[in-house]
């Protein structure tokens, strides 16, 4: 959607596990702002390592605490505190916990919120059906994300995790 769309259609939905609630949407403020509340359940891969190029995330976690590697970097973040996940750095988060993780994300520029929407119909990929890979990759192309899916295993093997 272009940024002159005046609506967009709020949501609450789930990407394989992780848990996706538009709860601002950025039509709703001249600041192009969005917030997405996102829940993950114990010990539970979010995403494979990915990248975009055109927005900032700003993730405040609300409940349990959430485990993120950007670059060669690994941090954990707890209740009540907030990271970045800057763009054009490779990252990924997790929940390494026996809690649930609930956090917000704060989008800036926020029409990368309804990415989320657009990748459930396909998200989680098999790598078997090559339509909801291109349908995928269609998708990911025009937010500028680029996703390694090949990433997956390792991550989950290396930090005893699921997807």
């Amino acid at each position: 959607m272009s940024s002159q769309d005046t609506s967009v259609e709020n949501y609450d939905i789930d990407l394989g596990k992780l848990g996706a609630k538009l709860e601002i949407a950025r039509t709703e403020n001249e600041a192009n702002v969005a917030i997405v509340e996102h829940t993950l359940p114990p010990h539970t891969l979010a995403a494979p390592l990915h990248r975009h190029s055109r927005e900032d995330e700003i993730s405040y976690v609300l409940e349990g605490e959430m485990t993120v590697l950007a670059g060669d970097e690994i941090w954990t973040v707890p209740a009540d505190e907030a990271t970045v996940k800057g763009r054009n750095t490779w990252h990924t988060f997790w929940n390494a916990s026996d809690e649930p993780l609930r956090f917000l994300e704060i989008i800036a520029p926020g029409e990368f919120s309804e990415f989320f929407e657009e990748i459930s119909h396909v998200y989680p990929v098999e790598p078997a059906d090559e339509e909801a890979l291109a349908r995928f990759e269609e998708i990911c192309e025009r937010y500028s994300f680029e996703a390694d899916l090949e990433s997956i295993p390792k991550l989950c093997e290396e930090h005893d995790l699921q997807i």
